[in-house]
């Protein structure tokens, strides 16, 4: 595969590209202000730019959107099977658990790929999205009520993380006792450190526990739908099926979210809107996935061989990531309008592209409308600038949104 080159006649590889150091997508430094690293990295690299997604582990990151593209449809070449690449690291690696080979869409290739991706499309088809925004509806106002009287809220630990977990677990047929287990386990990864571990396995159990719950009860979920297909997945493959779910869902979901709210928030644009503004909370949601994505960097494949891509030469089994926060804002191909557009790869493309778009997309605007109707008078609890991006490769995710509102008397529970 070779590109039209913007780099000249002699093809150079991301490691002696123009023969500058890495850039370190790990710093607090990227994390706070990403948008001025990728103007910078344009202007140093082109769209493919050489990077360490933790102290030791090189990638390289597309911020070329049409680059981009073409990767994504070109699972031949860019194949997302990562067991080459985690003979080159060591167990220990941070980023190990999220970039490792698991028998799932997202991280096999061929016709592997092809068997787990078709379970996974016809399980989530058989959503009622209808009943979904009601759930999600049932399960935003009892939360909301159990801060609306206080006058203030943090919006990440009280609301986002909670509702998107319960309206997942809705989907996946998930019964209280299971999810408050698998809850569990997702705040231990949260958490990081020595926690992640056991938060992993924790997680996992349950999920198998789940897995053998709908295969003495079944039900009209996700789960139910995932057993009974025709793929025929043993239990470790529908263990792995679920926690992509989990993993794809949750933090992209709540990362969302709050993205979306303190855009809302901060920006008079829509910080109008709450009162009766122009703007809607799905033009502010097409907005953040444009300009924040709540996954900015992720789209992850590995080379089967060195390969010539834009004049650089990219090597066989390292990762090369999309960034999706990048591409969208290329000046390529906008013009820095993004009402009514939606021509982001927030949701990814080709055979990789998210499933489960709609559903989430769902969720997450319906969480929003809940939230701002109940609180229409909510403000940031302390300045923009005093906010906090949690560092990382692979995410653009607040640590906290803290919120002020007048008090406000909790609303009827919906039966």
């Amino acid at each position: 595969m070779t590109l039209e080159t913007s780099f000249g006649p002699t093809p150079v590889s991301p490691d002696s590209n123009s023969g500058q150091a890495r850039v370190a997508l790990y710093s607090e430094e990227f994390a706070a202000d990403p948008q001025s690293t990728y103007r910078e990295m344009r202007r140093r690299f082109g769209s493919l730019v050489p990077v360490d997604l933790v102290p030791g582990v090189p990638a390289t990151l597309v911020i070329g959107y049409r680059t981009a593209v073409q990767i994504l449809n070109d699972p031949d070449h860019f194949p997302a099977d990562a067991r080459m690449w985690e003979r080159t690291v060591p167990e220990d690696c941070p980023v190990l658990p999220m970039m490792c080979y698991r028998p799932n869409a997202l991280r096999t290739a061929g016709a592997e790929h092809a068997r787990y991706r078709q379970a996974t499309v016809a399980s989530l088809a058989g959503v009622d999205l209808y009943r979904l925004q009601r759930t999600v509806e049932q399960f935003a106002i009892p939360l909301i009520n159990t801060f609306c009287a206080d006058g203030t809220a943090e919006l990440l630990s009280q609301y986002a993380f909670p509702l998107a977990f319960a309206a997942l677990n809705s989907m996946l047929g998930v019964p209280e006792d299971i999810g408050a287990r698998a809850a569990a386990g997702m705040a231990a990864i949260f958490e990081g450190g020595a926690s992640a571990a056991q938060g992993g396995q924790m997680l996992e159990d349950a999920l198998y526990e789940q897995i053998r719950h709908k295969q003495l009860e079944p039900g009209d979920d996700v789960t139910t739908r995932l057993v009974q297909h025709p793929a025929r997945l043993n239990d470790e493959e529908l263990m792995n099926q679920l926690l992509t779910m989990y993993g794809a869902g949750i933090e992209p979901m709540l990362n969302l979210i709050l993205n979306t709210v303190r855009l809302i928030l901060t920006d008079q644009r829509f910080a109008g809107s709450i009162l009766g503004g122009s703007l809607s909370t799905r033009d502010a949601l097409d907005e953040v996935l444009y300009t924040d994505p709540p996954m900015a960097n992720h789209c992850i494949t590995y080379p089967r061989q060195p390969i010539l891509v834009e004049g650089v030469w990219l090597p066989a089994h390292q990762p090369v990531l999309i960034s999706m926060a990048a591409c969208n804002t290329d000046p390529a191909i906008g013009t820095g309008e993004f009402l009514d557009n939606r021509a982001h790869l927030a949701w990814s493309t080709g055979p990789h592209g998210c499933p489960a778009k709609s559903p989430a997309y769902l969720i997450v605007q319906e969480a929003i409308d809940q939230l701002l109707d109940a609180l229409p008078e909510m403000k940031l609890a302390v300045p923009e600038s005093e906010l906090t991006w949690r560092p990382g490769p692979f995410h653009r995710a607040l640590t906290a949104l803290p919120v002020t509102f007048p008090e406000t008397a909790p609303m009827p529970i919906l039966n």
